[in-house]
């Protein structure tokens, strides 16, 4: 019989959940394990690196004032992080980084953000 284990991914934290603890908008963590009412994560990035913690379902409610009827929905503030955006991977170091640009950035700062996020130049694809 096959081994039963799922090898789950890094995400990102959408929300500001705890800032005082590195639980802000755009952290990632490895997923360890997953339960019923929260994810059990690692941190990857900041000062905070290593460290363990639970992230709760939230309740999150659309903010379109077009929607005739009040939605609420309980979910995880959470996204795979395969890929970000340039703003997002500003003020992070990648081990390697892989570029994907098809549109001009609009600003050279963006630029140099996109080539200086990688620990060695070399790791750049």
């Amino acid at each position: 019989m096959p081994p039963h284990r799922l090898n789950l991914k890094v995400v990102m934290l959408q929300i500001n959940l705890l800032i005082s603890q590195g639980l802000c908008n755009g952290t990632r963590m490895k997923v360890q394990r997953l339960h019923e009412h929260c994810v059990e994560v690692s941190l990857v990035t900041g000062s905070n690196r290593g460290r363990t913690v639970l992230i709760p379902r939230i309740k999150l409610s659309p903010s379109d004032a077009n929607i005739p009827f009040t939605l609420n929905r309980l979910q995880f503030p959470l996204r795979l992080a395969h890929s970000m955006t340039i703003n997002k991977a500003q003020g992070q170091t990648f081990e390697k980084v892989g570029i994907h640009l098809p549109q001009p950035v609009f600003s050279h700062g963006q630029l140099y953000v996109t080539f200086s996020r990688a620990q060695a130049m070399n790791n750049i694809k």
